[in-house]
């Protein structure tokens, strides 16, 4: 925890103070709960391989057993996912393992093959170990939040894992409005299967008709943040644990899993990382909604995004079942 101090003000290139992050709250669909518990959010305005690691170290949890860091690994060579170079520090100071699953939409990475070529191309294959999860199938992990699903359909590896870093590009999303560690936990880590079963609020799990399924957007929403508190619980079993950071850059409107996004108009604005993973999406979501946009650096098309999507809902609805807390306070590493 060196070099560590609790920012009394933290939004972009300043600070959030108690009134800002409550004035932010509003902004951003009013998430905040002053009758539960604080999270401590850490945060770099750094974006480099050493303030990714020193952000991790400052969470406090160290590795243990098998290890894996989950990231997207991108639809095509022009979408905006995190890059071997950025991450490779960080992979290889804990010996971990990259997990993807594999997608439910026709495109470069919906089967095994096809997607470790991609894998392969985009060059993480060059510093860790690649493991697709969902390679030989799918099993079926517990949820709390039974409103839509009843479990969610994750791949056969998770289970050789003890320990996962959830490690999140956050940026926009063509239809969960947003994406940070919340998606990242659900929809990145559910096999093909289980994301159909996401996407349409429990409906299917065939893959052949997820799109004749996506009518209820609350659902949906909702569905994310009870498969993501589905894995939270999975690794907060003795001998397990999970963390989570989001890497604030090269922020599209669109997902990663979009191979042709539109180019980003917001800068670059850090990385946050967090015990708490609705806190951490929180915090992010704040950054953006309280930004003063100017000529090159506009956050208004990414608000407009979440906003047309619902999308701090995921975050609302993971806080009412008990995943984490809006409340939060940023501490800077200096």
């Amino acid at each position: 925890m060196k070099h560590i101090g609790i920012s009394m003000l933290l939004t972009l290139g300043v600070a959030l103070s108690a009134c800002g992050n409550k004035q932010a709250s509003a902004e951003s669909g009013d998430l905040s709960n002053d009758s539960i518990q604080t999270a401590k959010v850490y945060f770099t305005k750094e974006i480099t391989p050493e303030s990714l690691v020193k952000i991790y170290e400052a969470l406090g949890v160290p590795p243990q057993g098998k290890v894996a860091v989950k990231i997207s690994t991108g639809e095509s060579a022009e979408s905006n996912n995190l890059s071997p170079a950025l991450i490779k520090e960080l992979v290889q100071k804990v010996n971990g393992t990259l997990v993807e699953s594999n997608t439910a939409y026709a495109g470069n990475r919906n089967t095994t093959e096809a997607h470790r070529k991609a894998i392969e191309e985009r060059g993480y294959l060059d510093i860790a170990e690649v493991d697709i999860l969902d390679a030989e199938g799918s099993i079926k992990i517990p949820v709390v939040d039974t409103t839509w699903i009843h479990y969610d359909i994750v791949g056969s590896h998770l289970p050789d894992y003890d320990y996962m870093i959830n490690l999140a590009h956050f940026k926009g999303h063509q239809m969960g409005g947003f994406g940070g560690v919340l998606k990242n936990a659900s929809i990145g880590i559910a096999s093909s299967v289980g994301k159909t079963y996401i996407h349409s609020a429990g409906r299917t799990e065939d893959v052949d008709k997820i799109w004749q399924n996506v009518d209820n957007q609350d659902g949906f929403l909702e569905s994310m943040a009870s498969a993501a508190q589905g894995v939270h619980n999975y690794f907060k079993q003795p001998g397990k644990d999970i963390v989570y950071i989001n890497v604030m850059n090269n922020m599209s409107i669109d997902c990663d899993c979009n191979g042709h996004p539109v180019a980003p108009v917001l800068k670059d604005m850090g990385i946050l990382a967090s015990t708490d993973p609705v806190a951490l999406d929180k915090a992010s979501l704040d950054l953006v909604f309280n930004h003063e946009s100017v000529e090159g650096d506009d956050a208004d098309p990414m608000i407009q995004r979440i906003k047309q999507l619902h999308g701090t809902h995921t975050v609302e609805h993971a806080e009412k079942i008990g995943l984490g807390t809006t409340n939060y306070t940023l501490v800077e590493i200096e």
